[in-house]
């Protein structure tokens, strides 16, 4: 077994230093060119890491210390309740409506209408973030999931990165033993021995990669497969879990609206799923890793850190393994469970350790606020913001945030849009055009709908989503079997 991960420790090592050297030299050390580190955690809700929950039922004791030497966002949010377009966002910093990548590609599930038309794949006319850093001078190191296009023309090594281990069409660990090594993905060069744990896989080649390179600036962005279904967990995890669980008492589940039925959906109200809080804690003991890594190759201090996820927890469809609460919804719906993150930055001579912001920030910020840090100038259009003022702790100048989900997901969610200005958020409903207005200040939990009591706000917001509907290109819902959706009321003028 050890000669074994030995072996291909080695192989990944020669691979790490033949694109390093590949790369004009700049010193890592240099305050102009900082490192990056971007950990992507998939499916992870906003209430799944202690640093926001503190009643939360997994441990995540390692991105709870980067809270404390981070800035700690609570109003993060996704682009898009789901995946793939999330991820979109951040390679570009563009809102994914922009390109028609509006759904997980490629999820074109009808229901009481057809979706709309679908992008499924980042056009390679897009500039990442990958390529933007390559071209000053950075190595450029992918691992884990990429579900940005069907085949290798899209996958990571063909979008800006040096390496790519594991990043392909696949949506989740599908090939092999899934979560557990022999994995079989098309991707990884060389194979784990039998049993290797993929979050761990993917965090040592991440680290091989810093301690390859910690004397040149690099991009290392590891998107996990974690906590993605299938639901699976190391069995000694599992087994710490079932007992912590066998403790708590109360009610799992509860009920959420139906959109594609009469009946209410179930929705998971409490944290207890062992096998989910095996996979969470196996994916903060990754993080830990590559941040102990960081210090031991002494570069901690000269990187930047960010950790987010691409969309809600799962709570209301396979397995219903984790509860957004007081969220509503989970991934796939345009509420707050659906599109608010976990998101913590560190940024060294900028960040205050254990600060906390409010300021809503997106995963389209990612793309502007990284250049930046690089100190690149970039003249393509994006939809993002530099970030460094909230992270000194001032407001950003940015009026709205908007979303564009005009799909039915698996998880129930609706088709619908949304945009928040301040603490207000108004959500459209893309099957009759009802809308709903909400004060997230005091009703996190989008349960007291202020829309009939504020006509006039609900206007003005409605008038400016729709807005930013023309400005993007949005499509919305088609006709199926004679029945014909919503549509704006520009919509008309659009398609001429």
């Amino acid at each position: 077994m050890k000669s074994r991960h030995s072996f291909w420790s080695r192989a990944i090592a020669v691979i790490f230093l033949v694109a390093m050297s590949l790369s004009p030299a700049i010193s890592a050390a240099d305050p102009a060119t900082p490192n990056f580190v971007v950990f992507l955690v998939d499916d992870l809700g906003y209430m799944d890491i202690g640093a926001n929950n503190p009643n939360c039922f997994y441990e995540t004791p390692n991105i709870d210390r980067l809270s404390e030497s981070a800035m700690r966002f609570t109003d993060g949010y996704a682009a898009n309740p789901v995946c793939s377009p999330t991820r979109y966002s951040m390679m570009t910093g563009k809102y994914p409506t922009r390109a028609g990548a509006t759904n997980f590609f490629s999820g074109k599930r009808s229901g009481t209408f057809n979706p709309a038309p679908l992008t499924s794949h980042m056009p390679l006319d897009e500039i990442t973030i990958a390529q933007t850093l390559k071209q000053r001078g950075y190595g450029t190191f992918f691992a884990g999931k990429w579900h940005l296009g069907e085949s290798e023309e899209y996958f990571p090594q063909n979008r800006g990165f040096d390496v790519n281990v594991g990043g392909h069409t696949g949506g989740g660990p599908y090939t092999g033993k899934r979560y557990f090594a022999p994995f079989q993905n098309p991707q990884i060069e060389v194979e784990s021995p039998d049993g290797d744990h993929l979050p761990d896989r993917l965090s040592r080649d991440a680290a091989s990669y810093i301690e390859a390179n910690k004397d040149s600036p690099f991009l290392v962005y590891l998107s996990f497969y974690s906590v993605h279904t299938p639901l699976m967990g190391r069995p000694d995890l599992v087994k710490k879990y079932q007992a912590k669980a066998a403790a708590i008492e109360g009610v799992e589940f509860g009920e959420e609206e139906q959109v594609l039925g009469n009946s209410p959906r179930k929705v998971r109200v409490l944290q207890k799923h062992a096998v989910y809080a095996a996979m969470v804690e196996a994916m903060d003991q990754a993080v830990g890793k590559v941040l102990k890594q960081l210090v031991e190759s002494g570069v901690a201090d000269n990187t930047v850190v960010v950790f987010t996820s691409d969309n809600g927890g799962l709570s209301t469809s396979e397995g219903l393994p984790t509860s957004n609460l007081p969220l509503r919804g989970g991934k796939g719906w345009v509420y707050e469970g659906g599109i608010r993150e976990p998101w913590i930055i560190r940024y060294p001579g900028v960040t205050n350790p254990g600060s906390v912001s409010k300021q809503p920030i997106c995963s389209i910020d990612l793309f502007p606020t990284i250049a930046a840090a690089a100190g690149i100038e970039f003249d393509h259009l994006v939809d993002g913001v530099d970030l460094r003022p909230a992270l000194e702790g001032r407001s950003l100048d940015r009026k709205s945030l908007f979303w564009h989900y005009p799909h039915y997901s698996n998880q129930g969610g609706i088709p619908g849009g949304a945009i928040r200005e301040g603490d207000y958020k108004l959500v459209e409903r893309y099957e009759d055009g009802r809308v709903h207005l909400y004060d997230l200040a005091s009703d996190i939990g989008e349960a007291t709908d202020l829309a009939s009591e504020m006509p006039d706000r609900v206007a003005q917001m409605r008038d400016r989503l729709h807005a930013w509907y023309q400005s993007v290109d949005a499509k919305f819902l088609q006709p199926k079997d004679g029945a014909v959706p919503w549509q704006p009321a520009f919509r008309e003028t659009l398609e001429n």
